[in-house]
This record gives structure tokens, C-alpha cells and sequence, in this order.
């Protein structure tokens, strides 16, 4: 049988480039490659959205033997659309509604290509991609009502800029650059943050050095907003008991419920306090291209820093986070090193200080900045916005569906994106029927209709749906609450009784 794809007699013994016909062989593979991931794209709407993992192809992978001889481009990609093409986790299906996971573009998808091709690392030295990130950076900031001379950088996500952030905050207190050396040295800093707060701004506090006890977590409204006039005693309170408040994060776009935090006036209490003022807007904060949303998010503007995701509203491929600061001396002087083997120079490759691992953790980084760049460069933020419009249509859409379903319920205001609801029933307690809908919300995933997932809304489980596909549309919703309602049908004797 003739050979179609490059084995270990087409790799030269200096390179792992192939060699003579090599490339063409490679080109080839290339193309289909290509061909069949656009085609399996345009055909999701024929799949299921997510499928489990059968026990043999699981199997497959743990006893796969590390590979000593070369092997065919042609037999690694089977083997990737047999065993892990069909069960990735389900973003890009229209379908996929639980969690704030974009969908991701073939743009997208083209961008990624190209910047693993130019292999670039982002950490420092003086080349074009560089210059390119620091574009998508002004672009950012200015996106957010930022000053365009704000810093940033492009991170894995909403964790690691929260992170940024928060060491950055920390840094700027009186005599907090000195921390990098001798550590807190027993100063008691506190931050706030509303209950619904993302946990990894918790996680920031821990990895900081600052302990998750730090961190005071304001009560919410009845509209699962922070709490102003709480907020106002937490602070008085530490202040009596000799702590250091330095820190207070507003979200925008809460993880449970979409709900958006008084931005507006957390930052006139930050400004009173002399405190630092952080928004993590993970994927709310992009609602902002949104003509109708972006009044509400105003106060972004006034913030001292922002974490969000373009991986997420924004459709950029995984992994796209990004954080902004305000003020880029006080960034840099949070992380930058001065070290003999990376000198900066006046000129050749080791010019164009300051670096991006000047303003993070991170000296090895990829070229983010590219599919970053293509997305907003090929859709523009108009039409971004409009997608924005159209995710928190369907969301309403569904609301108006769950509150016309006798067998349903709506568990919290939809703000933004996120529906929360349940599947009703009576005569039982609440342990059994947070157990009915989360069993529920299992069988939906694995009928491979939809996958909603669960939260909990006042200590009581409920349905989430999160509308951040562009893909998903009305009918979507519609096919996920029918398999809600069939799958209750169908466990009506399991326990719980669903009116019918």
C-alpha cells in the first residue's frame, strides 16, 4: 500500500521537519485536516451535544504506551476523530447552555493555526507579536471606558487576571511593593466582595499569600447584588479592628445568576476608602459592546482593574483571559525582575522593554493576541454586540417559557444571560427535590439534547442556562425545556411528584 503520510524515513536526522516530498505529503494532510474539522463545524447541529467517554476509549488512553518510533500524521488524526472528537466537552454545539463557555469561531480556529505555525513567545523580545498584544490591549481598555495608556496582558483567564489583579492591588498599598521581599510581615490587608463572587477571587487571596479569611464576603439584595450599606459597616468594622482594607471587587455578570453588581457605587466607596477597585467581569463585562447593556456597566471605566474572558462572549478560541490595570507604573512594579539573562537593550532582539513577564507571572506565554485580533478584525465589535443582543433574547425568551410551564419555575431575575428555574413538585421536602432536578439535569446531558447545568439559588438546587453560544437560538431553549419536561415526566414515580 503506498504511503500517504510522513513516517520516520521522511524526517531528515538534523530536523523533525520532513524532508522532499515530505512537505507535500505534509500539505496534504494538512488540507484534510483542515477540511474535515470546517466540515464537522457546519454539521454540529446533527450531533449530540455532549456524549460520554465509553469505558474502551478511556481504556485506550490509559494504557497507551509512550511512543519510541516515529508514526504517520494520518494515524494520529484518526485516532484524535475517533477518540476525542465525539466526546470533547460540547461548547461549540448550540446546545451547550451550562456553563459561561464560548463557542468559539472557525476564525477563530484559522487564527490558532497561524500563531502555532509562527511558534512565538510572548514573554518579551522585540518582534511584531509583541506589538500585536499590546494593540489588543489598548483596544481592551479602551473597549471597557479605560484609559487607552492603561497596561495588561493577555492570560489563560479570568482566574490568572483576578489573580493579577489582586497582587497588583496589594502591591500598590503604602510600602506593598516592599512585600515582594519581606512578605505581609504580619499586615492584616482585607478585601470585599459580594457572596456571589467567583470563587478563584478567593483562590487569588490564598495563592497570594493573603489567606481566603481576607477576603470578607458582603451579603446580597434581593436582586443578588452587593449590598452597599453592609458593605459600608464590613469596612468601618475592620477598619475599628485594626485591619487594613485595601481592596474591593465588584462583578460584573455573576457566575450564578448573571446579576451586575452596583459598579457605580462601589467605586465612589473604593474612591472614599482609598481602596483599590477591581471588577472581575469574566464574561459579563463584554456586554458592554452591547448598546443596551453598556449604561449598565459604565462604571467599568472607573476601575482600577478588570479581569474578563474574550473567550467567552467574545467566541476567541481557548485560552484567551485578559486583565487591564489603570495605572501601569503600579502594574509593572508588582512583577517586574531585572535579571542577567534577560537583560533589556537599546536595540536588536532584546529591545522593546517593558516586557509582557514584566506584568505577570507568566516569562513563557503563546501568542493569544492573534486569534484576539482576527475575531475583532473579521466581526467587529458592532456585530459583537448585536450577538451580545441576541444571547440575552433567547435568555428571555426562555424565562417567558419556563414562567408559562406549570411544571417549572423561575428562580431568579434574568439580568444578563442566565435563567435559573426548576422542575416543581409538592408534597415533598427540599432534599428530594433538589435530588429530582439534579438527576434531572443528568438525564438531559446524556440524552445528548442539551446540557444545562445546577447551581444553588438560596441553598435550593436549581437549572442554569447560560445563553453564550452564538450559535444557540429560540428553538434551541425549546428542545432543552421539552427534554426537561419528558425527562420529569419519566421520573414521576422516582419520588418526587411533578404536576402534569
Amino acid at each position: 500500500m503506498e504511503q500517504t503520510c510522513m513516517a520516520e524515513h521522511d524526517f531528515p536526522s538534523e530536523s523533525l521537519d520532513p524532508s522532499g516530498e515530505g512537505w507535500e505529503q505534509l500539505r496534504a494532510e494538512g488540507h484534510r485536516m483542515l477540511d474535515e474539522m470546517i466540515d464537522n463545524l457546519a454539521t454540529l447541529r446533527e450531533r449530540p451535544v455532549w456524549q460520554p467517554v465509553p469505558a474502551e476509549v478511556r481504556e485506550t488512553f490509559r494504557r497507551a504506551a509512550m511512543p519510541e518510533e516515529s508514526g504517520g500524521l494520518r494515524d494520529f488524526f484518526s485516532a484524535f476523530s475517533r477518540d476525542v472528537l465525539p466526546y470533547s466537552v460540547g461548547n461549540r454545539h448550540p446546545g451547550f447552555m451550562g456553563w459561561v463557555h464560548g463557542g468559539g469561531t472557525p476564525v477563530g480556529m484559522l487564527a490558532e493555526m497561524l500563531a502555532a505555525g509562527l511558534n512565538a513567545n510572548l514573554g518579551g523580545r522585540d518582534h511584531a507579536p509583541v506589538e500585536v498584544e499590546r494593540m489588543v490591549i489598548r483596544w481592551a481598555a479602551t473597549m471597557m471606558g479605560m484609559p487607552e495608556t492603561a497596561s495588561g496582558l493577555l492570560v489563560t483567564g479570568s482566574s490568572m487576571a483576578n489573580f493579577i489583579a489582586v497582587i497588583v492591588a496589594s502591591r500598590a498599598r503604602p510600602d506593598g511593593v516592599a512585600m515582594r521581599t519581606t512578605g505581609l510581615q504580619g499586615r492584616k490587608l482585607t478585601g470585599y466582595a459580594a457572596q456571589t463572587v467567583h470563587g478563584c477571587v478567593s483562590r487569588a487571596f490564598d495563592l497570594g499569600g493573603l489567606g481566603t479569611d481576607a477576603l470578607r464576603l458582603v451579603p446580597v439584595d434581593a436582586a443578588f447584588r452587593m449590598d452597599m450599606p453592609v458593605l459600608r459597616r464590613m469596612i468601618a468594622a475592620d477598619r475599628a479592628a485594626g485591619f487594613e482594607p485595601f481592596l474591593v471587587v465588584g462583578t460584573a455578570g455573576t457566575v450564578d445568576t448573571g446579576a451586575i453588581d452596583p459598579l457605580d457605587e462601589i467605586a465612589a466607596i473604593a474612591e472614599a476608602e482609598g481602596l483599590w477597585f477591581h471588577v472581575d467581569g469574566a464574561f459579563g463585562a463584554l456586554a458592554t459592546l452591547s448598546e443596551r447593556f453598556r449604561p449598565a456597566l459604565a462604571a467599568i471605566g472607573k476601575a482600577d482593574s478588570l479581569a474578563f474572558d474574550f473567550h467567552k462572549w467574545a467566541q476567541v478560541p481557548y485560552d484567551a483571559g485578559c486583565v487591564i490595570v489603570r495605572d501601569p507604573v503600579r502594574h509593572a512594579a508588582a512583577f517586574a525582575q531585572t535579571l542577567s539573562y534577560l537583560s533589556r537593550e537599546d536595540r536588536g532582539t532584546a529591545a522593546g522593554a517593558p516586557w509582557f513577564c514584566d506584568l505577570g507571572p507568566d516569562l513563557s506565554r503563546g501568542f493569544r493576541a492573534l486569534k484576539v485580533w482576527a475575531t475583532l478584525s473579521v466581526y467587529g465589535t458592532r456585530r459583537l454586540g448585536l450577538m451580545v443582543d441576541q444571547c440575552c433574547d433567547v435568555a428571555r425568551y426562555l424565562a417567558a417559557r419556563v414562567e408559562r410551564e406549570a411544571g417549572l419555575e423561575l428562580m431568579a431575575p434574568v439580568t444578563l444571560n442566565i435563567v435559573c428555574f426548576r422542575v416543581r413538585a409538592t408534597g415533598e421536602d427540599d432534599v428530594a427535590l433538589d435530588n429530582f432536578n439534579a438527576e434531572l439535569v443528568k438525564d438531559v446531558q446524556e440524552s445528548g439534547i442539551a446540557v444545562p447545568s445546577t447551581t444553588r439559588i438560596g441553598g435550593r438546587l436549581v437549572i442554569r442556562a447560560a445563553i453564550v453560544n452564538h450559535r444557540t437560538v429560540r428553538a434551541d431553549v425549546d428542545r432543552m425545556v421539552d427534554a426537561v419536561l419528558e425527562g420529569a415526566a419519566r421520573r414521576r414515580d422516582c419520588g418526587v411528584r411533578v404536576p402534569g
